[in-house]
């Protein structure tokens, strides 16, 4: 199969099976999925949405996150994964929006990563889903999973998967195409025992091809 051809079988497939994807964090507004994504770092969606509802009752905008001390933070990010250097970020960022953004969640790239905490995944994150821009957040799923499909040829990074996945999705459906992967990635193929008798995407995927000549 062609790489032209895996992407449309690939595109096909979750448009039918998939066509509401989207994060799994719970939010209501920009400021909120900001926070939840720096918390999510190395850390699972559920255990950030068990978190975040008492950071967003204490701390319900950016100014009153500027006014955070680490004391009074702390305790509410304990339970989350590096809560020490998680604790710093947030309250970095609630200075930074303040301070630099009139209190607003920017929505491009290169004005998020100036924000503590924020690396260009996570630029990426926010800009896709809350303004649907054409970026590709590449975490580990979703590196793994185009790698295996066959998406990527040779992506030996983040932003080399990305930069392929982006040439090779229609711009339109790269929102929702960062979500399809990421979702199949945890549910499905997994890291060290994928699903691929589950998978619906047996036709299209090289991983498989490759298991199927190996009986």
């Amino acid at each position: 199969m062609r790489l032209k051809e895996r992407y449309q079988a690939v595109i096909n497939y979750f448009s039918a099976n998939a066509p509401n994807a989207e994060t799994e964090l719970l939010y209501d507004n920009p400021y909120q999925l900001l926070v939840a994504v720096v918390l999510s770092a190395q850390c699972t969606d559920k255990r950030v949405n068990l978190t975040t509802p008492a950071i967003f009752e204490a701390y319900p905008n950016p100014e009153t996150l500027s006014q955070a001390t680490f004391e009074e933070l702390f305790p509410l990010i304990r339970s989350i994964s590096y809560p020490n250097n998680k604790t710093k970020h947030l309250i970095g960022l609630g200075k930074m929006l303040m301070e630099q953004f009139n209190g607003e969640v920017p929505m491009t790239v290169e004005e998020l990563v100036l924000l503590p905490g924020v690396g260009r995944k996570t630029a990426n994150v926010i800009t896709s889903v809350i303004d649907q821009q054409p970026n590709m957040a590449v975490d580990t799923h979703v590196f793994r999973v185009s790698a295996r499909i066959g998406l990527t040829v040779k992506a030996t990074t983040p932003l080399a998967a990305e930069k392929q996945l982006i040439k090779n999705i229609p711009a339109d459906l790269v929102h929702k195409a960062h979500h399809w992967l990421i979702l199949h990635g945890r549910y499905t193929c997994l890291a060290r025992q994928p699903k691929c008798s589950e998978c619906g995407l047996q036709h299209a995927c090289k991983y498989f091809e490759k298991q199927i000549k190996k009986r």
